[in-house]
């Protein structure tokens, strides 16, 4: 489970950032092309933050939709995957979006 170890340096960025302020919430963007499962980092979020700034902090996560484009027609679509094929036959796709995994945000108190 990496997210155990995501969830970790998150909560260490945050609690640098925030000094001896309470957070109160904390956005994260996570792509559909990262593999981390949303529902393992809420798992871990409550037991990462006992004993820090982020106690009893929320955790809201912002699902990135995947998004490519074709290096050869230039169209660009949604996708579920990091591959596949667009519309015109080719193969040779950029992603544009879905790979994120950001610290979006943070509130304190």
């Amino acid at each position: 489970m990496h997210e155990l170890g995501i969830t970790r340096n998150i909560v260490s960025i945050v609690a640098e950032a925030a000094g001896t302020s309470t957070v109160a919430r904390v956005s994260v963007k996570i792509g559909e092309f990262t593999a981390v499962f949303p529902d393992a980092l809420l798992f871990c979020f409550e037991t990462c933050t006992k004993d820090t700034v982020l106690e009893n902090a929320t955790l809201d996560i912002i699902t990135v939709s995947g998004r490519l484009q074709c290096a050869d027609c230039s169209n660009e679509f949604d996708s579920k995957t990091p591959y596949g094929q667009c519309a015109c036959g080719s193969r040779r796709l950029h992603c544009l979006q879905g790979e994120e995994l950001l610290i979006h945000e943070m509130e304190l108190v």
